[in-house]
């Protein structure tokens, strides 16, 4: 296989997505970037879980294979695959760190193949979506990894064929994750299908979905607002 091909290829499709002439742009993809910026979207899966799960062992299942995905797929990427595959990042390429547009300087150290941001969001975001069963969930959810993608293909640290690999190992830890959730459920809880237009098929209320999905509406109109703001716009 002819790896300088398939860097060239990548070299060609990241030119597409890295970086921009607008600063609000630059600043929003640093606040869309960081974990932080999502944490009342974590609260508020929290809160969905709180309130359709019955006992303090159903809650602590669904936390603790959340957390896992996390750590399972942080664990594969920068554990065992950045470090055995030691591919430079784009912005630190030395063949092609000229070429990449960085924004504020942000050249990150580390490897680059693959990303550990796609792994983990779309861990994730899987995990919720074989839990939780809402096809609006699930749908935000995918896009809100996809945004997280795609801001270190903008960023200039990852390679696309990067977030593809991360975005596969992360489907396939949020399918694994799940099917161990699922048979340590059946062991503490009862199997109950739901036939109602309230819940979905797993019994959560489509109203509490619908307020997760309200604070993550209010999280983007935050991200928007502050790179305005950033930006000297106003």
């Amino acid at each position: 296989m002819d790896f300088s091909k398939i860097q060239d290829m990548d070299m060609q499709v990241l030119s597409i997505f890295n970086g921009s002439d607008n600063i609000m742009l630059d600043q929003m993809v640093q606040i869309l970037t960081s974990g932080l910026t999502w944490i009342p979207l974590y609260v508020m899966l929290f809160f969905v879980v709180m309130r359709n799960n019955e006992t303090m062992g159903q809650i602590a299942l669904v936390v603790g294979s959340a957390i896992f995905c996390v750590l399972f797929a942080d664990g594969l990427v920068d554990g065992i695959i950045k470090q055995l595959a030691e591919r430079w990042r784009p912005s630190n390429d030395p063949t092609f760190k000229y070429m990449v547009q960085v924004v504020d300087n942000i050249r990150l150290k580390g490897y680059s193949f693959c990303s550990a941001h796609a792994a983990n969001t779309m861990s994730l975001a899987v995990f919720f979506s074989l839990l939780i069963r809402s096809k609006l969930l699930t749908i935000t959810l995918v896009i809100w990894s996809l945004i997280n993608c795609w801001t270190r293909l903008y960023l200039g640290v990852h390679y696309p064929s990067d977030i593809l690999c991360g975005m596969i190992i992360g489907i396939i830890v949020g399918i694994l994750v799940y099917l161990l959730y699922y048979k340590i459920y059946l062991r503490i809880s009862p199997k109950i299908n739901y036939i109602s237009n309230q819940y979905t098929s797993t019994g959560y209320d489509h109203d509490d979905i619908d307020k997760a999905m309200v604070i993550l509406m209010l999280t983007l109109v935050y991200v928007v607002t502050r790179s305005v703001v950033m930006a000297g716009i106003v």
